[in-house]
């Protein structure tokens, strides 16, 4: 089946949203039987500094799920798209702690990268949540 970017950008959404790891491990099951590629993987520390840490980490768990293949377009279009969810979590994260999840998903030429993260301060507990899509070529491997 062929999805489109809204239901790729879902499938991230999901994946973020995934309580532990055996539900990731089902929602991965149950996207690959429709063709479309996932990963997740948890995240937190002092915002400002871990962003950083987060994009490494989206990247490694994409390339370690076989969501993308070692070119620089896969890489850029999840850097890119992580970037942006980041980028839209800020104005709320900025020097406090945070903790969550990133999913990621993708189908032929569509990237989505949701973040999920749990703001703190103190005990006054906020959530966030980012999403960025990127298009990267389909090419061999994917």
């Amino acid at each position: 089946m062929n999805y489109g970017s809204k239901k790729i950008a879902y499938a991230a959404i999901k994946m973020a949203l995934s309580e532990n790891r055996d539900e990731e491990v089902r929602l991965k099951q149950e996207y690959a039987q429709a063709g479309i590629k996932t990963a997740a993987v948890d995240v937190g520390g002092e915002f400002n500094t871990t962003i950083k840490k987060m994009l490494e980490r989206a990247l490694v768990a994409a390339k370690r799920e076989n969501v993308i293949i070692d070119n620089h377009w896969d890489e850029g279009a999840v850097a890119g798209a992580t970037r942006e969810a980041i980028t839209m979590i800020m104005p709320k994260a900025m020097g406090l702690n945070v903790g969550g999840k990133i999913g990621i998903a993708r189908q032929k030429d569509h990237i989505s990268v949701a973040v999920f993260l749990g703001v703190g301060l103190l005990h006054l507990d906020e959530v966030a949540i980012g999403l960025g899509h990127r298009a990267s070529p389909i090419t061999e491997g994917n």
